[in-house]
């Protein structure tokens, strides 16, 4: 019933109810102050596998719990202390199909 990293998976629902409850903007509720978003994995779907092999972000072929890592440590690059705020960005490139 619960999705385990340790069997390959990404955890997606799991990462995105935690980015909506920890962040806090125009998407997220932010009602979680205790966990500091610097602690978030990115929530890795289709979208943000895919737009994340064209930026570099990973070389991984499967959307498991070690691609997630590994773009959410990529991201801590350009913003340690938030690196999930790309999240939704990545994720609407590959949902509108934007060429880039």
């Amino acid at each position: 019933m619960f999705p385990l990293p340790e069997k390959g998976s990404a955890c997606k629902r799991m990462n995105l109810f935690l980015r909506w409850m920890v962040r806090k903007d125009e998407l997220d509720f932010g009602l979680w102050k205790e966990i500091s978003t610097s602690k978030l994995v990115i929530p890795v779907d289709t979208h943000i596998a895919r737009i994340s092999r064209l930026l570099n972000l990973t070389k991984r072929k499967n959307a498991d719990w070690k691609m997630a890592e590994e773009i959410t440590s990529k991201l801590k690059k350009y913003d340690v202390e938030d690196p999930i705020k790309y999240d939704f960005a990545i994720c609407h490139i590959g949902i509108r199909k934007l060429k880039f």
